[in-house]
């Protein structure tokens, strides 16, 4: 594509807001803000830093690509709605379109909740489980897809995407598990009672 096609394929908002294109540019554009804001977090709350961090990078890191996915399709104009409940038939079927269009596929999938699985047990306490995150990004996805579903995108609500969004998720959250760790503020653990030791019998006075 031409910088000149570029340049007129993002005239007006809707080439901003409505285009992939588009996205992407703000989302890169939008980088000097969203580490600002992380600056300013953690000023605010006294060097934060890494609670900071997480919070804007699940904004910038997710927004961006669900709002991707729920622009409608450059089809024939046809709003449809698409579905695919066998599991893997649309893998197959990406695969046998050759390596690069394999490779964007997948890999665009598995990117989509990543932001949500690597920072997420970051900042909450309670995400810090590989299995929850794996859930947590499967319902995230089985949203997504419904949206695409009722809104007729002319896209395809699929399984696999389902699947593709949650192994993302739950790979990320494993990339991030090295700084996984208790941070002030967090909820404390109670102590597990200790077991097998009897209780002392009071004495009765003799």
């Amino acid at each position: 594509m031409s910088t000149d096609a570029g340049v007129r394929m993002l005239e007006g908002w809707h080439g901003w807001f409505a285009t992939i294109t588009g996205v992407v540019v703000l989302t890169v554009v939008a980088f000097p803000a969203a580490a600002l804001v992380t600056w300013a977090l953690a000023r605010t709350r006294g060097g934060a830093w890494r609670r900071s961090l997480a919070e804007v990078g699940v904004v910038y890191g997710t927004v961006p690509w669900v709002w991707m996915i729920l622009l409608p399709n450059d089809g024939d104009g046809v709003d449809r709605a698409r579905t695919n409940l066998v599991p893997f038939r649309d893998l197959i079927h990406v695969m046998a379109g050759g390596p690069v269009t394999a490779t964007v596929q997948i890999v665009g999938n598995l990117l989509v909740f990543a932001a949500l699985g690597f920072f997420g047990p970051l900042r909450f306490a309670a995400l810090r489980s590989v299995p929850r995150v794996l859930a947590l990004g499967a319902a995230c996805s089985l949203l997504v897809e419904t949206l695409q579903y009722v809104l007729r995108l002319d896209r395809v609500s699929s399984v696999d995407d389902i699947l593709l969004n949650a192994a993302g998720a739950g790979l990320a959250a494993l990339a991030s598990r090295p700084w996984w760790r208790r941070l002030p503020g967090d909820p404390e653990v109670p102590p597990r009672p200790v077991t097998g030791v009897p209780d002392a019998v009071p004495q009765r006075p003799s």
